[in-house]
């Protein structure tokens, strides 16, 4: 009896550290999303790479669902992209006296919004583009919304034309519309963008350097990207345009080691990442989170960002 009491006790040291771990949730997005898949990846480096760490994906309804989730200590970090960021972490437009303040580890997909127009049309700068018809983007959608206050801010009025991704592409092909504005994937042309030129030519209207100020003090919660020459496509030259970012943010209470730790997995992978959300293939995320983050990183996050060399834009230093 004694030996088997010794045995039951010895098994149970062995057996404490699994029951140890700090389970961690992640807030992700619908399942059929490649978002999921992306963050699916990330939990799989994080069990991989951080000991003493169990993570795993909850399916949630994306941004202002995770952002409710972070608040009731739900999910650990999760997606919310960089523009609604901002707005909750500053309490401005929806979340006026209701701040909540999450904070950035990372910043892993761009979306860009492209203005692209028939070559033939002879727009070849936002002043052009007055009384042209245009569609700002899907009905509902974040890049409607943001393309009408843009374009409202520069002083440009187009004619806009409503409609669906598809039923624009055959007006633009047919020459019944001018353009559109389309977010972009990563900095290249996203499909419906591509299956245009491929008969009709197409040009990518960017902002002036007065039009970047424009923005930059009319819009905090947006960033100018630069897009490189060939970087939208072969044969794109340069361009800068408006975008927001997709981010993981974590809640704000998360153990520094742990938002440490978390962040050097992800940010050491070569692969996983970009084989789970192929926008990520080439793609330099702490360049990208430096580049397109809204709101500051959280003090773990930033302690890796400042040992691998990465120079930190005084916007994303916490104020702690």
């Amino acid at each position: 009896m004694r030996s088997m009491i010794l045995g039951i006790a010895v098994a149970g040291l062995v057996a404490a550290p699994s029951l140890a771990q700090e389970r961690i949730a992640i807030g992700s997005t619908s399942a059929s999303s490649s978002h999921y898949g992306y963050f699916v990846a990330v939990s799989q480096l994080i069990n991989q790479n951080v000991d003493g760490v169990s993570a795993n994906v909850v399916e949630t309804g994306a941004t202002l669902d995770n952002l409710r989730r972070l608040q009731r200590n739900q999910i650990d970090f999760g997606l919310v992209t960089t523009n609604v960021a901002y707005d909750v972490f500053n309490g401005r437009g929806d979340f006026e006296g209701n701040a909540y303040q999450p904070m950035t580890l990372w910043v892993y997909a761009s979306s860009p919004q492209n203005v692209v127009v028939r070559e033939d049309a002879g727009i070849e700068s936002f002043a052009d583009l007055a009384g042209k018809r245009i569609n700002p983007g899907i009905s509902g959608s974040a890049t409607e919304s943001t393309s009408e206050a843009v374009f409202g801010a520069l002083g440009v009025e187009p004619e806009w034309v409503r409609g669906s991704t598809g039923d624009i592409v055959d007006q633009i092909k047919d020459n019944r519309t001018a353009g559109y504005v389309k977010s972009g994937s990563g900095k290249r042309l996203d499909a419906s963008s591509i299956d245009i030129a491929t008969l009709t030519p197409i040009s990518l209207i960017g902002l002036t350097d007065e039009q970047v100020a424009t923005i930059e003090e009319k819009f905090p919660n947006l960033s100018v990207v630069s897009v490189a020459d060939g970087e939208a496509g072969d044969g794109y030259p340069a361009y800068k345009t408006w975008a927001f970012g997709v981010a993981a943010l974590a809640r704000p209470e998360m153990d520094d080691e742990l938002a440490y730790q978390i962040t050097k997995a992800v940010m050491e992978d070569e692969s996983v990442q970009a084989a789970a959300f192929s926008g990520l293939k080439g793609s330099d995320i702490p360049e990208m989170t430096m580049e397109l983050a809204t709101t500051p990183l959280h003090p773990g996050a930033m302690r890796y960002y400042e040992e691998i060399g990465v120079e930190i834009p005084e916007r994303l230093i916490p104020a702690n």
